[in-house]
């Protein structure tokens, strides 16, 4: 991390990356070559499902085998283990471990600003900070196979977010410490910049979007997921994916879970904010539900808690999250954190430009009366998810700009960004390599996809379609 150069001039750290290139050549992060011991892709799914709620894990099968793009969101584990063999500076930041295209999204940020930022930190680890550019371009790479883009429109596709995380990179090495921090990807300033490089329809498809992203807020899921039941909100059943916790546990046994759930809620709190907790305070539980996730999560522990302010009108919906071991953590050491939880939020308000001010932690036992560690924020906060199928090369290529422009920031708030941008330097070299890379590893992807099939086809999984 950044602090183990702390001692060395800004001419020395950026020396240190350039004298990088020697030991390991940028030309390098092409290479990919699955070995003959590789791991089972199946088997390292198969033991991520040894520890989630066995009657979701077909659900998850079933929703990875829609696409090779689907297989790859759930795929996180199957590829940290390949990236552990690939070429490494030795540069490390903090990680979102599962950087791929869809997990950068509009949120919202404390001062009701409408941003640009990593969604999703359930994998955040410390680690080669390669890993999360490899995880982002191979996604791309894998987006545009799917839209029928051909390899040379991939690879300039690939290329325009390894250029814009090289280029930001530099950026951020001339910064101060401060202007680095405050640093963030306002969409009202996006918009501007935009302006020039959209037509007509794209100016307004990316308003249309911003509106969206703005309308997605707690206001929106109450209506959508609650109804009236006898004068009293409640969740709305739609199994498998939201079953209220009425409908899933007999009486005893909910009523436990309730109050351990109620009791998640409360102790949670404590890790928030003195005023963020004051005003949690301010609301009551009235019902709780548990929610099927994305593809990588599916299976995980996750509920859904709502929560009234002063009347009926004054909701709030709260997302309990389970955390489990980060799937980085067998190739890069455990977390400095006891609670997986805190690893999730430590990580994730290091990476986040301006985080949810209910981003929280707690460790609670379940029903079965097993200590877990969750996470808790809010279900939804002004979210817009970009929707990589309906793009042409040219929105992509934007997309993935600016994709790679927030993973530079991300990465330079905690790691050397002197080094990691001596390192890549003003040429092409980096995003050149990488490109490569991108289209052997989609290869492997479409490989490890067929084997999931397969092992469907025979028995050895279930999979189930929603």
């Amino acid at each position: 991390m950044a602090s183990e150069s702390a001692a060395l001039t800004p001419q020395e750290r950026a020396a240190r990356g350039r004298a990088l290139r020697t030991e390991v050549p940028r030309s390098g992060h092409a290479e990919f070559s699955p070995g003959l011991g590789r791991a089972d892709p199946v088997d390292i799914l198969e033991r991520q499902s040894a520890e989630r709620v066995g009657e979701l894990v077909p659900l998850r099968y079933g929703r990875m085998l829609q696409s090779p793009f689907r297989f790859y969101r759930g795929a996180a584990a199957i590829m940290a283990a390949d990236l552990a063999t690939t070429p490494s500076t030795g540069l490390t930041t903090q990680l979102c471990g599962d950087a791929h295209a869809l997990n950068f999204r509009l949120l919202a940020s404390p001062e009701r600003r409408l941003m640009f930022d990593i969604n999703d930190f359930d994998e955040t680890l410390p680690g080669p900070w390669e890993w999360d550019v490899k995880r982002l371009a191979t996604s791309l790479a894998i987006a545009g196979r799917q839209n029928g883009f051909d390899e040379e429109v991939r690879a300039g596709i690939v290329r325009s977010a390894c250029a814009a995380y090289r280029e930001r990179m530099r950026q951020y090495a001339d910064m101060r410490n401060l202007d680095v921090w405050y640093a963030r990807a306002d969409m009202a300033d996006v918009q501007v910049e935009e302006a020039g490089e959209l037509d007509r329809t794209g100016r307004a498809r990316l308003a249309r979007a911003m509106e969206e992203a703005r309308a997605r807020d707690s206001v929106q899921a109450y209506r959508k997921l609650t109804h009236v039941v006898g004068g009293r909100v409640r969740i709305a059943p739609d199994p498998p994916l939201i079953v209220p916790l009425g409908d899933l546990l007999p009486d005893v046994e909910r009523d436990r879970q309730a109050e351990q759930l109620r009791q998640l809620i409360e102790g949670y709190g404590h890790t928030l904010r003195s005023d963020h907790r004051s005003l949690l305070e301010q609301y009551r539980v009235v019902d709780m539900a548990r929610k099927v996730v994305g593809v990588g999560s599916v299976g995980t522990r996750c509920w859904v808690v709502l929560l009234l302010g002063k009347d009926a009108d004054d909701p709030l919906l709260l997302q309990a999250k389970e955390a489990g071991e980060s799937a980085l953590a067998a190739h890069t050491g455990p977390s400095r954190y006891a609670n997986q939880g805190e690893r999730v939020v430590s990580g994730q308000r290091l990476m986040q430009a301006a985080s949810d001010i209910f981003l929280g932690w707690e460790r609670v036992a379940g029903f079965d009366g097993r200590q877990r560690d969750f996470y808790v924020r809010q279900l939804r906060d002004w979210k817009g998810i970009a929707k990589t199928e309906t793009m042409v090369p040219g929105g992509m290529g934007r997309f993935a700009a600016l994709c790679g422009a927030t993973l530079a920031r991300a990465h330079a708030r905690s790691g050397d960004r002197l080094a990691i941008g001596g390192y890549l330097g003003k040429s092409g070299a980096f995003d050149d390599a990488v490109a490569r890379f991108a289209e052997r590893y989609a290869d492997q992807n479409e490989r490890d996809h067929q084997a999931l099939a397969e092992a469907v086809r025979a028995g050895r999984v279930t999979a189930e379609t929603e």
